[in-house]
């Protein structure tokens, strides 16, 4: 009896024991710690377990906001991955942040970023991979770019895939223009005529120029360098303020410190935000206004039921340069990181990151009227009224080239545009601003 009972408790734990393996254990008689991938194979983390931390410049008021949310919801949903997005509104204290965490070994997985000299610093601490390496191992990355319009960092490496590239030129309030006599200005603006329309603005108790000179003085710095000199020789650097380049570079200072003088840029402009003074251009408080194509998308965002108030005009031009020519070009693109890349588990679902980011059909939501390195080009289509604009507006330039700010350490340039109101003021001359910058590049 003892016997037949001590069989029976035997073969009911037998029986439980399997019963549990049915219930717990993997089908491949596998390790139960791991979950069988496609095709049954074990991969080393469950499907859609990646969590990639990501920092590009979409965030705050940026433009396409929306637009890189709703690329990011497609890529989680496709992959099951998450994004950890940490982005930042794109200036010099996020640029300087950016780096810092690089240098600090807080660096995101994904990086969207500076594609110039802002980028140096992390391609040479070994920080990013080189397109090389990647395609190596994964040969359709970045397959849809044309190469010869990739990035080449000092090394002579491409490390980045481009996104859409940039264009820079003048936003006009068309109803502030109609209310003070002023026309739209066309492809032959000159600067004589921009001074004297100023003055008919002002006179009628607006703002003519949006401008946060504490900010965002960069974009006038850029023109007023070409307009004492050429598109040829936009991009020399100085040597010393004394030299042909920094006698230019203290001319465009100089130029900016006359406007500032004559009141056509707002009375905080030493002390508003970028976004205040771009505020007060959209709200029909302000005439005219420098920026780039990502700003196109925000008034459409922000100012709906007004685009045809706004539309995309001239700088005005002096000296050699013609207000058709305009500062443009593909500055950013998409980094992984030798963390990310060393990482078994997340090498993957970056590079995957990277080339949805960059496909034609995303890339084809970021761009309207912008540049873009894409083989195929991009398609967009709806275009609204100020789209339209700018889209004409850029049909007629003549001509394009970088931004020169962008060849120079993050260093002189921080130096350079935080003395722009040393220099307005008359508390610092142009000469010493720019010798004080260039001793830091």
């Amino acid at each position: 009896m003892k016997k037949n009972r001590l069989l029976a408790l035997l073969l009911a734990a037998m029986l439980l024991l399997g019963m549990l393996a049915g219930c717990g254990g993997t089908p491949t008689g596998g390790d139960p710690t791991k979950d069988p991938g496609p095709g049954g194979q074990n991969s080393a983390k469950p499907a859609g377990s990646v969590e990639l931390n990501v920092v590009t410049s979409y965030g705050g008021d940026d433009g396409n906001r929306k637009n890189y949310e709703n690329a990011v919801k497609a890529y989680e949903e496709a992959t099951g991955n998450k994004i950890l997005d940490a982005s930042g509104t794109s200036n010099e204290e996020w640029k300087a942040k950016v780096l810092t965490d690089f240098q600090t070994g807080t660096e995101p997985d994904v990086l969207f970023f500076f594609t110039n000299a802002d980028a140096e610093p992390i391609v040479q601490a070994g920080k990013v991979v080189d397109l090389a390496t990647i395609r190596a191992e994964y040969p359709d990355y970045g397959s849809n770019m044309r190469d010869s319009m990739l990035a080449v960092a000092s090394d002579g490496k491409n490390y980045a895939v481009p996104s859409s590239g940039f264009w820079e030129n003048m936003f006009v309030n068309t109803k502030v223009l109609a209310d003070c006599g002023v026309a739209v200005p066309g492809p032959d603006y000159t600067w004589d005529q921009f001074l004297k329309d100023c003055e008919a603005i002002k006179a009628k108790g607006y703002a003519p120029i949006a401008c946060s000179l504490f900010e965002v003085p960069h974009y006038w710095f850029e023109f007023c360098v070409m307009n004492n000199g050429t598109l040829a020789n936009q991009l020399d650097i100085p040597a010393s303020a004394d030299d042909a380049a920094g006698q230019k570079w203290c001319a465009a200072l100089n130029d900016i410190k006359d406007l500032y003088e004559k009141g056509y840029f707002p009375s905080n402009t030493l002390t508003a935000t970028d976004a205040e003074t771009v505020q007060l251009f959209g709200d029909g408080e302000a005439a005219f206004l420098i920026d780039g194509s990502w700003k196109v998308t925000h008034f459409v965002d922000n100012y709906p039921e007004n685009l045809e108030n706004f539309a995309i005009s001239y700088v005005p031009a002096k000296g050699e340069r013609k207000a058709s020519e305009a500062i443009g070009g593909i500055s950013m693109g998409y980094f992984i990181t030798k963390k990310a890349w060393d990482d078994p588990a997340k090498r993957d679902a970056a590079v995957e990151f990277v080339k949805h980011m960059t496909s034609d059909e995303v890339m084809s939501d970021f761009v309207t009227t912008e540049v873009t390195a894409l083989k195929n080009g991009a398609s967009p289509s709806g275009l609204n009224p100020l789209q339209e604009s700018a889209a004409k507006a850029n049909g007629a330039i003549t001509g394009v080239v970088g931004a020169v700010q962008d060849t120079i350490t993050s260093e002189a340039k921080a130096d350079l545009f935080g003395n722009v109101q040393n220099v307005v003021t008359g508390a610092m001359t142009a000469e010493e601003a720019v010798a004080s910058a260039i001793a830091l590049n």
